[in-house]
């Protein structure tokens, strides 16, 4: 009687104790010695970002070499960048990222949902496929495309006359509205998941309970949303807050954010030798987006066990 032969049982039994045996043996593996397999990522971002942040964090607290007395380590490089113009800088691109974000959720909401109900399926993918492209359609192309279509001599701006009514792509609303371009498409996608994991069963029971669609958004969907919504919005921020190419090319500084900051330190257009107080925006800004990252993974994790 051949073992292999003799029953489907005996079979399955042996490939059992095999998987058992390669479990107990995975089990075996020194835990130290499953970091291994991430090292190279471990490595790769230590370069990249760790040598990169301590060169930032140590300009940021030095002065430069041509200084008098040389470098030595110092505290009036961070003052000065919350204090004057840079701190306005720094202020207003909280300002533009919050109102742009908060916008940015307000209208992705509804055209998330109207993705995710719609019966067409040809006009889910096509939205979703849009948004993924226009959430990283930015720089200077994006400021042409608006400069052309909305500026001073726009297009748009021609043709209906919106001078004479006080509008200005210049300037911060401006700003905020090409910054919609790439933020609510951006907002779609983070909430088209969310919005995939509310369940049938939570609308029906709210309807049995006589509850109307309003009071099934307000009591059901939307406390279930809200990690998810904070977190799209953290997420927003953050990327509103470093954008830099398309504000650039488009108001300069006429609207001040404290990259246009960075980049005038750096370059030496307003005083010469700031490239130190350059570096001190960038520490600040780092801890902006510390502050912002540490909101967003809990919001995350709640809304990853609510909707899971």
């Amino acid at each position: 009687m051949s073992a292999v032969q003799t029953a489907g049982g005996g079979t399955r039994t042996r490939s059992f104790s095999n998987r058992a045996g390669l479990g107990s043996a995975s089990r075996r593996i020194p835990r130290s010695a499953r970091w291994l397999g991430a090292a190279p990522l471990l490595v790769f971002t230590a370069v990249v970002f760790g040598v990169v942040l301590g060169t930032m964090v140590l300009g940021a607290f030095t002065t430069p070499q041509s200084a008098p007395g040389g470098a030595r380590l110092t505290g009036a490089n961070m003052s000065s960048s919350l204090q004057g113009p840079y701190l306005t800088a720094l202020l207003g691109s909280v300002k533009l990222s919050a109102v742009s974000a908060l916008i940015a959720t307000v209208v992705g909401l509804p055209i998330a949902h109207v993705v995710v109900t719609s019966r067409f399926r040809a006009l889910r993918e096509a939205v979703l496929a849009g948004s993924g492209v226009l959430a990283n359609f930015g720089g200077v192309p994006l400021a042409f495309a608006f400069v052309a279509t909305l500026g001073n001599a726009g297009v748009l701006t021609s043709r209906f006359n919106l001078l004479s009514h006080g509008w200005s792509l210049y300037s911060f609303w401006g700003l905020t509205l090409v910054y919609l371009y790439f933020l609510v498409p951006l907002m779609v996608l983070t909430l088209t998941p969310a919005l995939e994991g509310l369940r049938r069963q939570w609308r029906e029971a709210a309807h049995n309970n006589g509850a109307n669609a309003f009071r099934y958004w307000t009591h059901v969907a939307l406390p279930v949303l809200m990690p998810s919504l904070l977190g799209g919005y953290v997420l927003l921020f953050g990327t509103a807050f470093s954008a830099y190419a398309t504000a650039a090319a488009m108001v300069g500084s006429s609207v001040p954010l404290v990259t246009m900051q960075i980049a005038d330190a750096l370059s030496g257009n307003v005083l010469v030798g700031q490239g130190n107080i350059a570096l001190a925006l960038g520490v600040d800004m780092v801890l902006v987006a510390g502050l912002v990252m540490a909101i967003q993974l809990p919001l995350q994790r709640r809304s990853a066990r609510w909707l899971a």
